[in-house]
Order: structure tokens, then sequence, then C-alpha cells
């Protein structure tokens, strides 16, 4: 069965073979789903070739450049981090884009500034980096099992949408 992930991740596949160009990631509550999602179609390795988990702040600052002034000032959760992820990874790998994830899947952890569900998503080009802040209930990927692993799957999805709308203004 072909699900709703595996042609998103197809088709953005597809649109960066089609113009010649690579992706790497950076992820942090996804654990590597992202780069797995990307790996999984054939062919991938002519668009993907980086892909870090940088779960541990630690980790974000030695592998891929996060200031620890941004972890300080604003959280390993933030739109500041998610931006520094995908630019470090793409500087780092020297991809046409790189993406991020990072966030808080539960079912602890969460605050009442950033409660459970709480996901930034950054995308970086050599023209603009940027990070949305995103709140997912995991109703798309209900199917999942548990509320953890759906909210990692849907912030796959959405990471892989916006990589999709940014590859297509290219």
């Amino acid at each position: 069965m072909v699900t709703k992930l595996d042609k998103i991740t197809e088709n953005v596949v597809q649109l960066l073979e089609g113009i010649d160009c690579t992706v790497a990631t950076a992820e942090s509550c996804t654990g590597g789903l992202l780069s797995g999602a990307i790996t999984s179609v054939s062919g991938a390795s002519s668009v993907f070739g980086y892909g870090v988990c940088t779960y541990a702040n630690e980790a974000k600052m030695k592998l891929i450049g996060v200031k620890a002034e941004t972890l300080d000032e604003y959280g390993a959760v933030s739109c500041e981090t998610a931006r520094e992820m995908a630019e470090g990874i793409r500087k780092l790998s020297g991809a046409g884009y790189g993406v991020s994830t990072t966030g808080i899947a539960g079912p602890s952890g969460g605050t009442d500034d950033k409660p459970v569900g709480t996901v930034c998503i950054g995308i970086s080009t050599e023209k603009e980096t940027y990070a949305k802040r995103f709140v997912f209930d995991g109703e798309m990927f209900r199917d999942t099992g548990d509320k953890r692993t759906a909210i990692r799957f849907e912030a796959v999805y959405t990471a892989l949408t916006l990589l999709k709308k940014e590859i297509e203004n290219h």
C-alpha cells in the first residue's frame, strides 16, 4: 500500500532529480525518519548524500554549527535553532537544500509555551533560510499506533511538503 508519505517523498526525489539538485537533512525529533523516508525511494542516492541526527544539543553545535547562544536564548525547539540546523547541514554537505526538524514529540516534555507536538522545520537554500513552527496533534498518521510516532511522521510529511514547495518555486 502506498501512503501519502510515500507519494510526497517520491515526488520530492523526482523533482530534485529533474533539477539535478541535492538535499541534506538535520534531524532532532524525527530521529532519522526524514532521511529514512528519502532513502526509501529507489534512486535517492542521486539526490541525497547527507543526513545527521542531532538529538543532543552538543551534536547540533559540533556537527552543524548551531550556536550555543541560540540554544541558550531560544532553546532546541525553536525556529532560530531550526534555521541554524538547516543552514548548517546545507553548508556542511554542499547540498542545494537543507532541511531540519526539531521538536517535542511527547508524550512528555511539553510546556505551556511549547506543548507536545510543537515542531520547528527549517529550510535552507542558497538564496534564503527560514523556519516555521507547527503544533501537530498526530491525527494525520494516527494509524501508526501511538501519538508520539504519529507526530514524528506528521513532522516528516510537513518537512517534505515545505521542501516540495521550495523546489517548485526554484
